[in-house]
């Protein structure tokens, strides 16, 4: 066994805090290391005679954090392992060992590998003064976050926050733009420094779109948001979303949500899909806001009923995405390569095959054509078969080719009604001659159903256009020739060509 290793806590800042103990484990110790002499305590240490090395040169040599602390924990390892048995060497951090302390964490891995024993005495973290300092009680709900991975994720306005390791104005800085993700920028957070020692100790009050704006931050600041219990905080988080639903759902819910079924929704979760589609073609970001909220009601609706059996929930439903997005995406998550769109998509095509693998599915012994939907749109549909034949060689040569066989449909549809073919017949040749021309928007890269969607749009306008004109002569389009509409409806083609 090598020498002992003993992590001591020096407390947030003020001397007269420290224990007897750990000033005695710091006095008979073969050496001491602190992780930095930027702290309060150290000239108390001084006063006591206690020699240090500081690791202080390791953060102005490394470019980040994680390899401060990779390095601390390599030194000390190698230190301790360096001695005869029975000594011991004490690694003294700011605060509590067992908060904040990345450095810590490593060495509890490691040191039982290494055949090191560590110890670990505590000291009052910079958690104690910042409940008596600013003044709230953890059990009232409380969360930690550091300020340099901070992620509005991790964010519970319903909770007190401390954000601990504010280093700087850079930091404070990307904590305000986490936090507002979720808080009004008006809403009050407070920032402390040195809290609890003597002399330093700076408390500041400030709107949290000021939260950068302040000077003093250093090793010892931290900032703390206050819980929102407030609704408009909580209207903000998917929680309460899920929690809403639920209550519709609920005995003492509303009425009407409480009978929809999966099938008497169906219409509504495509009615909503359509609604947001339209806010695309228009631009509109406000009203696809609403329209997505919409489309995530329905998601949420049918998960909730799928709940209330036992089968899933939403979180469920999350959990089964993120997991599919990961596995099919080896080029971001992984160390497969894409360099372009169409190398991520093959990657995309061969992460789901393999997930059909394990499955105890064959995608090999599938036809070419699985895959599409059964209910899409037709035309949507007859794109999506057109694209998977073509991907096993079904396909024409080239966009003459397809052109000409229109040309072909068209001559059958003309010829199956003017011998009176039966209306199935001229049915089927009318589809022949649609599936023919998504042909010919496959091969100029053009999406047929948005095609189409762009010359309804265009109709509407030039119709509209009409109307308008014809109403401005006294006029409706029921009174009118088809002479004058169809005048109109050129003059309308002549404004476009000017916009």
């Amino acid at each position: 066994m090598s020498a002992t290793l003993t992590v001591v806590g020096l407390g947030s800042g003020n001397p007269d805090r420290l224990t007897l103990g750990i000033i005695k484990k710091l006095k008979a110790a073969s050496a001491v290391y602190v992780r930095t002499a930027e702290h309060p305590v150290m000239k108390a240490l001084e006063e006591l005679e206690i020699a240090s090395q500081s690791f202080d040169y390791l953060y102005e040599s490394l470019s980040s954090f994680p390899e401060v602390y990779e390095a601390i924990t390599a030194k000390l390892i190698e230190k301790a392992a360096f001695l005869t048995a029975g000594s011991e060497i004490v690694y003294a951090v700011p605060g509590h060992p067992m908060v904040a302390e990345s450095a810590v964490s490593l060495l509890r891995g490691r040191c039982p590998e290494a055949g090191i024993k560590l110890e670990i005495l505590g000291g009052e973290s910079f958690l104690d003064e910042a409940f008596v300092r600013l003044g709230f009680d953890p059990i009232e709900g409380f969360q930690l976050l550091d300020a340099s991975g901070i992620r509005s994720s991790q964010l519970q306005p319903e909770l007190h926050t401390l954000i601990g390791q504010v280093y700087d104005s850079f930091t404070a800085s990307e904590t305000k733009l986490c936090l507002m993700e979720l808080y009004p920028p008006e809403y009050e957070v407070i920032v402390g420094h040195a809290l609890g020692v003597e002399g330093e100790e700076k408390i500041d009050r400030v709107p949290l779109f000021e939260l950068d704006r302040l000077t003093g931050y250093g090793n010892l600041s931290l900032v703390y948001v206050p819980a929102n219990r407030a609704e408009t905080a909580r209207r903000r988080s998917f929680a309460r979303l899920h929690e809403i639903v639920d209550i519709l759902r609920s005995p003492e819910g509303c009425p009407w949500d409480r009978e929809q079924t999966h099938e008497s929704l169906r219409k509504n979760l495509i009615e909503e899909t359509y609604e947001v589609l339209e806010t695309i073609d228009e631009d509109d970001p406000d009203h696809m806001k609403e329209e997505l909220g919409d489309l995530l009601l329905q998601i949420m609706l049918h998960a909730q009923m799928e709940e209330e059996l036992g089968t899933f929930n939403v979180y469920d439903v999350i959990e089964g995405l993120n997991d599919k997005l990961i596995f099919r995406h080896p080029h971001v998550f992984g160390d497969t390569e894409a360099g372009n769109a169409e190398e991520a998509l093959m990657n995309w095509e061969g992460m789901k095959a393999e997930e059909k693998r394990r499955k105890g599915l064959k995608p090999e012994a599938e036809s070419a054509l699985s895959g599409v939907p059964r209910d899409l749109p037709a035309l949507m549909k007859a794109y999506k078969l057109q694209k998977k034949a073509s991907k096993v060689g079904f396909d024409w040569d080239n966009v003459s080719d397809v052109l000409a066989k229109i040309r072909e449909e068209a001559d059958e549809l003309q010829e199956a009604i003017e011998n009176g073919a039966s209306a199935e017949e001229q049915m089927l040749e009318l589809g022949d001659l649609l599936f023919a021309a998504t042909n010919a928007a496959r091969f100029i890269d053009a999406d047929p159903e948005e095609a189409l969607t762009r010359t309804n749009r265009k109709f509407v306008s030039r119709f509209q256009y009409i109307e308008q004109r014809l109403r401005s002569q006294g006029t409706r389009v029921q009174d009118s020739s088809l002479e004058q509409m169809e005048a109109l409806w050129e003059e309308a083609k002549l404004e476009e060509r000017k916009l």
